[in-house]
C-alpha cells in the first residue's frame, strides 16, 4: 500500500503519459487509412529532358564509395544532360579510392567531379551547399554513400515535376542486407511502415512530408527559394523540407520506386542513427513549428506537422510509461480501484494489435508471408521500445537546445574491406541496464502481487532493453587504424 497522495500523483503522471501516446497511435491509424487511398502517379516526362546533377555526399566511406560511384555512373540518362558530384569530406583512404574510380569513369565519357573541402564545415549540409554552388543541373538527385541507384532512377523521379509546383520527389528505401540478422529484418519492417504508411499517408492526404535525406530529387529553384541547406539542426533534410513547403512548394512521393540501401548492422550503429534523427527532429520542431503554427496553413496541415515534428517525444513517453506501469497498478489497488487493474492489459492489447497490423501490412506490401511477418513484427516491437531508453536522451538534448552536436554518420560495411565500428557509449550502456533492472523489479512485483495485466508491458520493455544491451556487448571494440577515429573520440566523450 502507499499513501493516497502518492497514489494519486502516480496515476496523474501515468494518465498524462498515456494520453499523448494514444494520440500518436491514433495519428498512425489516420496515416495508414490515408495511405490506402492511392493517388494517381505521373509515370513519364513528356517535355524536353532537363539537366540533372547527381550529388553523392561521402565522409570516410571507403567500403562503399566505389559501389556508389559505379551505380551513379551507369544511370540511364543522356550523358550530356547528367553530371555527377562526389562531395568528399573524407580524411581517410576514401578519397584515394574515389579519385581512382572517378578517373575510370571520366575516361569513359562520364561527367563526374570530385569536390573536396579542406574543412568539414556544416557536415553533410555544408557539402550539399557547396555542391549546389557548383552544380549545373536544374534538378538535383541526392544519394547517400550506402545507396545503390537503379539505372532508371532519374527518369522515374522526373515525372511528378511536370507539375511546376512540385519542388521535391521522394522514392522509398529498399534494403540490401535485410536477411543478414534479426536486427536488420526488424529495421526493414520499421522503414517499410514509415515509407508505405507514414510518407504515403502524408502524401495522400496533402499534408507536409519530408525529404528523407537521400533517394530523392530536388528542383533547384525550390532549394534556393527555401533558403538553401542549413546545418543548425542534425536533420538538414527535415529542416529544408518544411522550409520549402512553407514557401509554397509541393512534394511528391513515389512508393513504387525503390532505392536499395544498407541497414545498420549493429546495435551501436542503429542507436547512433536513431539518436541523430531524434535530436535533429526535435531541433527542427523548435526552429520551425512556432512559425508554422502562426502561419496561414490549414488546420489539417498544422496538426499533421505538429505530430510529425514532435513524434520523437514518443520515446521518453514510452520510457516513462514503462517506469510507471507497475507503480500505477499498485496505486489503483491502494485507492480501491481494483476494477481498473485490467486497464493495463486493454491498453497493451490495443497498442500491440495496432502496431502488429501496421508492421505486418508493410511487409505484405513487399509480398512477404504472414507466417514470417507476425514473429518478426513482434520482435520489431521489442526493438522499438528497447531503443526508447537511449534515444530519449537525444530527444532531451534536442528539446533543451544549445549548440548543435557534431553530425555523426552511420558506419557502413559495404564490401567489408574497411570495418568502421561505432564505439561503445558508456552512458547508453548504463541507461539500458538501469531500465532493464527496473523492468526486472517490476516483473517480480507484478508476479508476486498478481498484477497480471501489467506483466505483458514489463516483458516487452524488458526484453527490448536486454536485447539491445546484449547486442551492444557483442559488438567488438574499435580497432585502431580500421575505424573512423574522429567518430570514435567524439562519441566516446559525448
Amino acid at each position: 500500500m502507499m499513501p493516497d497522495w502518492l497514489a494519486l500523483t502516480i496515476l496523474i503522471l501515468a494518465g498524462g503519459t498515456l494520453a499523448p501516446l494514444v494520440l500518436f497511435a491514433l495519428h498512425r491509424v489516420y496515416l495508414f487509412l490515408s495511405a490506402c487511398r492511392e493517388r494517381p502517379e505521373v509515370d513519364r516526362w513528356i517535355l524536353a529532358l532537363p539537366r540533372v546533377t547527381v550529388q553523392l555526399p561521402v565522409y570516410n566511406e571507403a567500403a562503399v564509395v566505389i559501389r556508389l560511384i559505379d551505380a551513379a555512373a551507369v544511370l540511364s540518362y543522356p550523358r550530356d544532360l547528367l553530371e555527377i558530384q562526389v562531395l568528399d569530406d573524407s580524411d581517410d583512404g576514401t578519397s584515394a579510392r574515389a579519385a581512382e574510380q572517378i578517373r575510370y569513369w571520366r575516361d569513359r565519357g562520364v561527367r563526374i567531379d570530385h569536390l573536396r573541402r579542406s574543412r568539414r564545415d556544416g557536415y553533410k549540409a555544408g557539402a550539399l551547399a557547396r555542391g549546389l554552388e557548383e552544380a549545373t543541373g536544374d534538378f538535383l538527385l541526392v544519394l547517400d554513400a550506402d545507396f545503390v541507384a537503379p539505372e532508371n532512377l532519374v527518369h522515374d523521379l522526373l515525372g511528378p515535376f511536370m507539375d511546376h509546383r512540385v519542388g521535391m520527389v521522394q522514392a522509398r528505401w529498399d534494403h540490401l542486407n535485410e536477411p543478414e540478422s534479426q536486427l536488420t529484418r526488424c529495421q526493414a519492417r520499421l522503414l517499410d511502415a514509415h515509407f508505405f504508411f507514414e510518407q504515403g499517408g502524408r502524401w495522400a492526404s496533402g499534408c507536409f512530408m519530408n525529404f528523407n535525406g537521400t533517394g530523392g530529387m530536388w528542383r533547384r529553384e525550390a532549394l534556393l527559394d527555401a533558403g538553401g541547406w542549413s546545418s543548425d539542426t542534425l536533420t538538414e533534410d527535415l529542416d529544408i523540407s518544411y522550409r520549402a513547403q512553407m514557401a509554397g512548394w509541393r512534394f511528391a512521393f513515389r512508393p513504387m520506386i525503390g532505392v536499395p540501401a544498407e541497414l545498420p548492422r549493429t546495435v551501436r550503429d542503429l542507436e547512433l542513427q536513431q539518436k541523430r534523427w531524434a535530436e535533429g527532429g526535435i531541433q527542427t520542431a523548435r526552429k520551425l513549428l512556432p512559425t508554422l503554427l502562426r502561419g496561414p496553413w490549414p488546420l489539417a496541415i498544422k496538426r499533421e506537422a505538429s505530430v510529425h515534428l514532435l513524434g520523437h517525444l514518443a520515446h521518453p513517453l514510452t520510457v516513462l510509461l514503462g517506469a510507471l506501469i507497475v507503480p500505477s497498478a499498485v496505486a489503483r489497488r491502494s485507492l480501491g480501484l481494483e476494477g481498473w487493474l485490467g486497464l493495463d492489459l486493454l491498453v497493451f492489447v490495443s497498442a500491440t494489435v495496432l502496431c502488429l497490423t501496421l508492421l505486418s501490412a508493410a511487409g505484405r506490401r513487399r509480398g512477404l508471408r504472414w507466417s514470417d511477418l507476425i514473429p518478426t513484427s513482434v520482435v520489431t516491437l521489442a526493438l522499438g521500445v528497447g531503443l526508447s531508453a537511449t534515444v530519449s536522451t537525444a530527444v532531451i538534448r534536442g528539446a533543451l537546445g544549445g549548440k548543435p552536436k557534431p553530425f555523426h554518420r552511420t558506419p557502413k560495411r559495404g564490401d567489408g574491406s574497411v570495418d568502421y565500428v561505432s564505439p561503445r557509449i558508456p552512458a547508453d550502456m548504463l541507461t539500458r541496464l538501469v531500465f532493464a533492472s527496473w523492468m526486472a523489479v517490476c516483473g517480480i512485483v507484478a508476479v508476486q502481487e498478481g498484477y497480471w495485466g501489467s506483466l505483458p508491458f514489463v516483458l516487452l520493455l524488458g526484453s527490448g532493453y536486454v536485447w539491445l544491451t546484449l547486442g551492444d556487448l557483442a559488438v567488438p571494440s574499435p580497432i585502431v587504424g580500421a575505424t573512423d577515429v574522429e567518430l570514435q573520440k567524439s562519441l566516446a566523450n559525448s
